[in-house]
C-alpha cells in the first residue's frame, strides 16, 4: 500500500504520533493521501511502529499511558458525582 504524501504532512503525521494523538495522524494521513480510513489507519500504524522502532525517545506519551487519564475519569466521575448531589441535596 505505497501513497503518496508531501513530506510536510508526513512530519505532521509523525508529530502527532511523537505526542500520542494517533487519531489526529489518521486524519491527516488519510486527507494528505486519499485513502480510506481502514487503509489510512493500517499506514499510520505501519509508520508508528517503524518509528517506535528506530526513534523511541522522541515518543511523549506511552502507548499504555495514553488512556490513563480516561480510566481515571470514569472511575472517580461516580464519587464526584455522588458527593455533589449529597451537598446539594
Amino acid at each position: 500500500m505505497k501513497s503518496n504524501i508531501s513530506e510536510d504532512k508526513l512530519k505532521e503525521v509523525h508529530d502527532f504520533l511523537f505526542y500520542g494523538k494517533k487519531i489526529q495522524a489518521i486524519k491527516v494521513y488519510k486527507e494528505a493521501t486519499g485513502l480510506g480510513l481502514k487503509d489510512s489507519k493500517t499506514a499510520v500504524e505501519t509508520i508508528e511502529k517503524k518509528l517506535r522502532d528506530e526513534r523511541p525517545e522522541e515518543f511523549k506519551v506511552s502507548p499504555d499511558s495514553a488512556g490513563c487519564s480516561l480510566v481515571l475519569l470514569i472511575l472517580f466521575a461516580p464519587l464526584l458525582l455522588g458527593s455533589f448531589w449529597f451537598f446539594t441535596g
